[in-house]
């Protein structure tokens, strides 16, 4: 089956230094990117993080710091990576709550923007395990009837997160072929952040999801208390999010001098 496209779209993995959307860094990307004639375009690139790669996490993607020491890093190879999803939605496996929020982070870091204004994201496993609750290695073998042999290796998660998608838009006659439909079904919560510390109410005005603020909107937090703005840009929370509260920010700001 092929993807009913209105743009292209880039399916993506990250092999990670860890899970810490702020502090943690990628070691290896690959993208798959769709085009709307079906074309496929693959990019697979090992990235040195700067940092050291935790012994347990080599247990976990193979990947030691041995192996990366002569690999970019992530701002020498970052216009490269922009370039090829800037027309782009995004998919992923778990790419909501961890994929795309720490490539957000890194591009911030390298100084190039980026945001979701204008995109979709598709979360394949929100899918999956709102229809099997099982897990990528287990989806595959499910969906497509094949073993994932190389499983914590970036290109082969990225095209069996693709494969399994298809299979699913298969399966399943709710789902429909459209990327905007995919992109509400796997969503979960409705965050103004990618780390999920800022969530739209009904209203869709942003309010903080934690801390002695949570279910507060935003711009109420700032006018009654406005040393927890400088607090939070100060504090270690994802580059990302801070971006946001500045935009929310200026935007009260500039409404007071209307």
């Amino acid at each position: 089956m092929q993807l009913k496209l209105n743009k292209p779209i880039c399916f993506f993995d990250l092999e990670t230094t860890g899970i810490n959307i702020s502090k943690d860094r990628i070691v290896e990307i690959s993208i798959l990117k769709v085009h709307v004639d079906g074309k496929e375009e693959t990019y697979t690139k090992r990235v040195n993080p700067t940092i050291p790669i935790p012994p347990e996490v080599t247990e976990v993607h193979g990947i030691s710091d041995a192996d990366i020491a002569d690999a970019p890093t992530f701002k020498d190879i970052s216009k490269d990576v922009y370039n090829l999803i800037k027309d782009s939605d995004l998919g992923g496996f778990n790419s909501n709550r961890f994929d795309i929020p720490l490539l957000a982070e890194e591009m911030l870091r390298a100084e190039l923007d980026f945001d979701m204004k204008n995109r979709q994201s598709v979360d394949v496993q929100t899918i999956f395990h709102k229809m099997e609750q099982r897990t990528l290695s287990a989806a595959y073998k499910f969906y497509c009837n094949k073993n994932l042999d190389d499983a914590h290796s970036a290109e082969a998660d990225t095209k069996a997160t693709y494969e399994i998608l298809k299979a699913q838009l298969s399966r399943y006659q709710e789902l429909e072929n459209d990327t905007k439909f995919l992109a509400e079904f796997s969503s979960r919560k409705k965050f103004a952040d990618f780390a999920g510390f800022l969530v739209f109410n009904k209203e869709e005005e942003a309010c903080f999801s934690f801390g002695k603020h949570k279910g507060k909107r935003v711009v109420d937090v700032m006018e009654k208390e406005p040393g927890y703005f400088g607090w939070l840009l100060n504090a270690d929370f994802p580059l990302y999010t801070k971006k946001v509260l500045t935009a929310i920010k200026l935007r009260q700001f500039n409404n007071k001098l209307d």
